[in-house]
């Protein structure tokens, strides 16, 4: 496979509308805690290393690297122009293929130990998303999502949630994460699942950065985002008076196995 398959996804959809931040997507944007990979082998019963692994709805590549470190064999599959730009960037070494989740370009056979999907499965029609990712998995492969979610058990950051469905419409609660295990059981598999708790401390500006990386601030604009985020930086220093914040996460893990006989299709 060359560095980059050129197949040309539909330009206009959901997946594609963090391609005017991806500089800022990449730089501000979170990881993930080594024990993230460590429950992903756990429940997939197989080590990263060595693994034929499909990251869809890669982004800037923030997963891609972190599972290439864990010797995983990546293939990035990620729609978006920009976002593309700098996972190449990132990850000059990493076969990466322009196309959606939805529909992905490759055959049957293709083998794939884990499909995952790190923060980027609620941008899929999921009826189709899972049987495609069943379709390139070998049988007893594993399919995972996960997200990175604030955490609600931290007072400062269930504040800013309901400080920012207040004042943006768009704004989600990354429900999907919570109503993924239930998604997947209708569809005909059974779910594993992990929470795990984490943080990270990163100056007040990186964190303003992280949250104007969120759809719900690329889709209106900069114009429109500036004050709610000028709001936003006056709430938190006064909960971090040093202009440190540290950021709280909840990472929910879904992971399901496919069987080994024909993939279930659900419905």
């Amino acid at each position: 496979m060359t560095s980059e398959a050129r197949r040309a996804p539909d330009p206009v959809t959901p997946a594609r509308s963090f391609d005017a931040v991806a500089a800022q997507y990449a730089a501000a944007r979170p990881g993930y805690p080594p024990e993230l990979f460590d429950a992903v082998e756990e429940l997939s019963g197989r080590p990263l290393s060595g693994a034929r692994v499909l990251d869809v709805g890669a982004g800037t590549g923030i997963s891609t690297g972190l599972l290439a470190a864990r010797g995983a064999r990546v293939v990035a599959v990620e729609p978006g122009a920009g976002m593309a730009a700098e996972l190449r960037a990132a990850h000059p070494g990493v076969p990466l293929v322009r196309a959606l989740g939805d529909a992905l370009p490759f055959s049957g056979g293709a083998g794939f130990d884990l499909v995952c999907y790190a923060q980027s499965w609620h941008w899929t029609d999921r009826t189709r998303s899972v049987p495609e990712a069943l379709r390139v998995l070998r049988p007893g492969g594993a399919l995972a999502l996960w997200w990175n979610v604030p955490d609600p058990d931290v007072p400062w950051a269930a504040e800013q949630e309901d400080r920012l469905v207040r004042r943006l419409p768009g704004y989600h609660r990354h429900d999907v994460a919570h109503q993924a295990p239930d998604l997947i059981r209708r569809l005909g598999l059974r779910p594993a699942l992990r929470t795990l708790h984490w943080t990270r401390r990163i100056p007040v500006e990186t964190h303003l950065a992280m949250l104007g990386s969120r759809s719900c601030f690329a889709t209106i604009g900069p114009a429109a985002s500036a004050p709610v985020l000028e709001d936003e930086r006056a709430a938190l220093l006064e909960v971090f008076p040093d202009g440190i914040v540290e950021e709280a996460y909840a990472v929910h893990l879904t992971l399901a196995r496919r069987p080994s006989g024909p993939a279930p299709h659900g419905g």
